[in-house]
């Protein structure tokens, strides 16, 4: 049995959503008189729960009025994905070489259950994660440690025996603070602005198991 797991963001890691996310806040910000640019966009919301996005934004907001805003928001990105949904270049083949090498698998996201079981249904993946925590699960989002973390702890090892994929930056900050090894993705950020991961890939079509082990020998 290996002596190490990994540990998968969601956004941008076993789906390409960014795209789609875009679109749907700058659609919602719009509504409530806010426009958003490309690097507040990157700086302040990709990565982060709602709460904390939603929070920086309006300021202040009651638990209602924050779970209503969090889902109108996503149910337009749900609706706008729905189409398009698919998996990351070579992550089923990749799952399918951890599942032969008995290497345990979970998703910290900061997504709400919602999107988590939306994208697992649509995906056909779930039979590949018996661990998953989303936003529901921390008290503090991303860049803070928190959920991998705990996710670490359910999954039965210590933080230096997980690796992290995460293709923010906000992930990429959280998984190191948590004492993990980070893989960075590039689809959200360039591998020169994921200086934080030990490797950086464009696709999973480059990652190979051999590589995890390689990387927590670093």
């Amino acid at each position: 049995m290996p002596d190490f797991a990994i540990i998968f963001d969601m956004d941008g890691v076993i789906v390409d959503t960014n795209a789609f996310h875009k679109v749907a806040i700058q659609q919602f910000c719009r509504k409530y008189g806010f426009e958003l640019t490309d690097a507040q966009l990157r700086a302040n919301v990709y990565g982060r729960t709602n709460k904390d996005w939603l929070t920086n934004l309006f300021g202040t907001l009651s638990a209602k009025q924050l779970q209503a805003y969090a889902e109108e928001k996503e149910q337009l990105f749900r609706e706008m994905y729905a189409p398009h949904i698919k998996p990351v270049k070579g992550l089923v083949a990749f799952l399918e070489k951890l599942v032969n090498a008995s290497i345990p698998r979970a998703i910290a996201t900061s997504a709400p259950r919602a999107n988590v079981d939306f994208v697992l249904d649509k995906t056909m993946l779930g039979k590949y994660f018996d661990t998953i925590l989303d936003e529901s699960m921390v008290t503090h989002g991303k860049p803070n440690p928190e959920i991998y973390l705990k996710t670490a702890l359910a999954l039965g090892f210590p933080n230096d025996r997980c690796i992290v994929i995460e293709d923010s930056l906000s992930g990429a900050t959280a998984g190191v603070k948590s004492g993990s090894k980070v893989i960075g993705i590039t689809t959200t950020h360039t591998r020169e602005e994921l200086t934080e991961a030990s490797i950086v890939i464009n696709d999973f079509d480059e990652l190979s198991v051999s590589d995890l082990t390689n990387i927590l020998q670093k």
